[in-house]
């Protein structure tokens, strides 16, 4: 330690700010950027869901079947370019699910709640009471404790055509 330090401290603790202030700033931590990134929905209570998106065919064929478990806050979002009242199934689902029908404004138009997996062949299908251009699958129960009815709207981010 120096003889200046010592008897100065406060001229000490002036120079480690000035030293402090011109040394370059540390990158930003990962938590300044959003925590959410890509495809989600904001559901009207605030939740944001992240979404896996099914565009293809042979992505909206497959779905969520085989799967053991959905992630909590997650769900699964399917693209149509025309509205129509598509029946889904749960064929080879191994967990309820909530399938909400969005108009292509992101307005829901029809919730069916607890839609239970198929556990015999043919698997019963499900229709909603409207047309849609949209149709999110989430956790069952996450559309009724999030304020998911027909008439509010969903937020789409990132969601590509929405």
């Amino acid at each position: 330690m120096s003889a200046a330090r010592v008897r100065h401290p406060a001229a000490a603790s002036l120079l480690a700010l000035a030293l402090a202030s011109c040394s370059p700033s540390p990158a930003a931590p990962a938590a300044s950027t959003p925590a959410t990134r890509g495809p989600r929905v904001v559901l009207p209570s605030g939740k944001v869901v992240e979404v896996e998106l099914a565009r293809t065919e042979a992505e909206k064929a497959q779905g969520l079947m085989f799967r053991e478990s959905l992630p909590a806050d997650t769900g699964m979002i399917f693209l149509f370019d025309t509205a129509e009242a598509r029946p889904f199934w749960m064929k080879n689902c191994h967990f309820p699910l909530d399938i909400v029908h969005l108009g292509s404004d992101g307005t829901v138009v029809d919730v069916l709640a607890n839609v239970p997996p198929c556990a015999a062949d043919p698997c019963p299908n499900v229709a909603p009471k409207a047309a849609s251009t949209t149709v999110l699958e989430l956790n069952a129960g996450t559309a009724g404790a999030n304020g998911v009815v027909s008439g509010t709207k969903l937020k789409l981010v990132e969601v590509p055509g929405r």
